[in-house]
């Protein structure tokens, strides 16, 4: 019996013609922002790059999640698939590669300093939990050991003074 074979467009397609395909359409600078590699920044090649990503496995599932995402345009992985790596993940047989993304340095800086302002809310200290400044060690007493209250008022984030 023949085993039907997963729809993903990374099935069989080698490393060096993925690498070549993304360097030909969006360029090394392009790659370079996207990625963050110091391969792709610094002297770039093929063969240095491929070198970095087939000792790298975390570099080269990220470069080939950029593929399947920003060249092929395939959906968002869901919470399972994204746990596989991207030559793993399997899409409907109804979804087909669409034209690649036009990126540019700007946009993706621009996405990157969205996504960072949004981790950054995401893991931010509610308003109802002690944040982590607000903590105020206690003073040692000259008897050493016992801590000794102090007549501060408590930190206020407004006033950082206590002017």
């Amino acid at each position: 019996m023949i085993e039907e074979q997963q729809n993903n467009p990374l099935h069989g397609l080698k490393l060096e013609i993925l690498l070549t395909e993304l360097v030909d359409f969006y360029g090394w600078n392009i790659l370079a922002a996207a990625m963050r590699f110091h391969c792709f920044k610094t002297n770039p090649s093929i063969e240095g790059s491929l070198k970095f990503l087939r000792k790298t496995e975390w570099a080269r599932e990220k470069l080939e999640g950029f593929y399947l995402s920003r060249f092929k345009r395939m959906p968002r992985p869901s919470d399972e698939e994204f746990e596989l790596p991207p030559r793993e993940r399997a899409f409907a047989l109804s979804i087909v590669p669409r034209d690649p993304m036009i990126l540019t340095v700007e946009s993706i800086e621009l996405s990157q300093a969205k996504a960072a302002s949004m981790h950054k809310e995401k893991t931010a200290p509610r308003a109802n939990s002690t944040h982590r400044n607000s903590f105020k060690p206690a003073h040692k007493s000259a008897r050493g050991g016992e801590a000794a209250k102090s007549s501060e008022a408590p930190y206020d984030p407004t006033n950082p003074w206590n002017k």
